[in-house]
């Protein structure tokens, strides 16, 4: 009777025991489950793999073309006479060997070491420097594609295969205002490359692969897409950057970025970084423009571009209400150089450039693109909008200098003691010396002059392309804007040689 309750307990614990041991197997696919007197192995449980997009492929076909760009920096020797010996050295006899001899003396001891240990020995020399990034062949004869920035202070040049074959390169050229450059490989056998894509058909959200040698690793992929188009960075007047949120890092720039096609869509040059690492926010040079950068340097080793020979600024809408136009699109020309091409065919401060060759100028960026990707001596149709209407000028484009040239202007002059109050625009103005313009004497702190940054020492040598001697011109003008129906005139502006535009509203007046 006693026995009874705890064999009854002794059976339970058991059977939850051989319960416990079959869950088990059945987990993990290989326990036995006991029917009767032979085991059955229990099925494993398998799921059916949604379906992802895999680069795989694509980065086994393109890897090849890819390289690893290692730079040598120049760098100027110094003689080393000595004279930085410390004072207890100070008295020796001036004999270069001498001192040579207590330099190198000077240069064994105890020395703090990165690790903690300390050393007894010569000082460590400073190495050469060496620069890294990446790079790609768009040839099967060795021709491929970096930065600018990567080898524009080099002196000798190293392409690291994806084999980890190291081959010398040289430099072909380089094109520091869309930091494109081009080195040559020579070698026996055919290479390897890649083609450019059609950028004008990449859409934002379209899958990218971004392949290069971050932080010295060698070939490295990361994946991502297309964030944004047309991104200016300020890092030129060139500037129409392809975003991404691939990771791209410290030693990427010059890497190509592919399409699921294996074709190049841009090239990795500049990424947005406060912490110095990758953010996923990544810049490159589109496809379009490296082509024909890349096509000019191989063939002359230097980049021809159009040049117009103006000065120009946005329209804003401000402006563009000023002058009548119907959108803020377009470049409102400030100043026409002296010696432009723009100046011999007519252009001048004040007009809007719409048009070239009837594409339409959204942007001065736009105008600057346009201009540039013709070759000198080249005719074109340009469209302005003057005096209130469209008129089209043709003007033979020159070449572009190696540094932008300013506009001339005359030295502005001292302003004499009398002063007038244009008091619906809080400017207090005074005749130039030689009668042509105003020039700022005051602007009141809380007026729009104020808040478009006209300062003491401007001069207002125009208002709605009306030459100013007097503010009679300016009252004037203002009356005849709001003849007009219009809500602002506009001030053309000169500090400093250098011209601009500015649209005050005149609804107060």
């Amino acid at each position: 009777m006693n026995n009874a309750p705890n064999s009854h307990s002794r059976t339970r614990k058991r059977l939850m025991a051989a319960a416990a041991s079959v869950a088990i197997a059945g987990a993990i696919g290989f326990g036995a489950v006991a029917t009767g007197t032979a085991p059955v192995l229990a099925e494993a449980v398998r799921v059916e793999a949604p379906q992802v997009p895999s680069f795989a492929d694509v980065v086994e076909r393109v890897s090849p073309a890819v390289v690893s760009v290692r730079v040598k920096a120049k760098i100027e020797s110094t003689a080393d006479d000595g004279s930085d010996l410390p004072d207890a050295f100070g008295n020796l006899p001036d004999d270069p060997q001498l001192r040579r001899f207590f330099r190198e003396f000077r240069g064994f001891g105890d020395q703090d070491r990165p690790d903690g240990m300390r050393r007894f020995g010569p000082r460590d020399r400073q190495p050469r420097p060496v620069a890294q990034g990446s790079g790609f062949f768009i040839s099967e004869d060795g021709y491929l594609v970096t930065n600018n920035h990567v080898v524009g202070e080099g002196s000798s040049f190293t392409v690291v295969m994806h084999d980890g074959k190291e081959l010398d390169a040289k430099l072909v050229g380089t094109d520091p205002r869309t930091d494109l450059a081009v080195l040559k490989v020579e070698g026996d056998g055919k290479f390897t490359y890649v083609d450019f894509a059609d950028d004008s058909k990449v859409r934002v959200g379209d899958w990218v692969v971004a392949v290069g040698n971050p932080f010295g690793l060698g070939g490295t992929v990361t994946a991502g897409i297309v964030s944004a188009r047309g991104r200016d960075i300020g890092a030129g007047p060139y500037d129409d950057f392809i975003q991404i949120d691939a990771s791209v890092n410290r030693g990427n720039s010059g890497g190509p970025t592919f399409n699921l096609n294996g074709q190049v869509v841009g090239i990795n040059t500049a990424i947005f970084s406060p912490s110095g690492g990758s953010v996923g926010i990544a810049f490159d040079i589109p496809a379009s423009t490296a082509k024909q950068v890349v096509h000019d340097l191989m063939k002359d080793g230097t980049v021809q571009r159009g040049w117009l020979g103006v000065e120009i600024q946005p329209v804003t809408s401000e402006i563009a209400e000023s002058l009548g136009l119907k959108s803020d699109k377009g470049a409102l020309v400030s100043s026409a150089q002296d010696d432009g091409p723009g100046r011999k065919a007519g252009i001048s401060a004040g007009d809007v450039i719409t048009q070239v060759d009837g594409k339409d100028v959204a942007s001065p960026k736009e105008l600057a693109r346009l201009i540039g990707a013709y070759p000198p001596g080249k005719p074109v149709d340009v469209t302005l909008w003057r005096d209130g209407k469209s008129e089209t000028v043709k003007v033979d484009l020159g070449t572009l200098p190696s540094s932008d040239k300013q506009a001339s202007a005359d030295q502005q002059p001292s302003a004499p003691p009398t002063a007038d109050t244009l008091a619906d625009l809080g400017l207090t103005v005074t005749r130039s010396d030689d009668g042509k313009g105003l020039v700022v004497t005051d602007v009141d702190p809380d007026s729009d002059a104020a808040d478009r940054d006209i300062q003491p020492g401007d001069l207002i040598t125009s208002v709605n392309s009306t030459e100013v001697n007097g503010t009679d011109d300016v009252a004037k003008a203002m009356a005849d804007a709001v003849k007009s129906g219009r809500k602002a005139v506009l001030m053309q502006i000169t500090r400093d040689d250098s011209n601009r535009f500015v649209a005050l509203p005149v609804a107060k007046g």
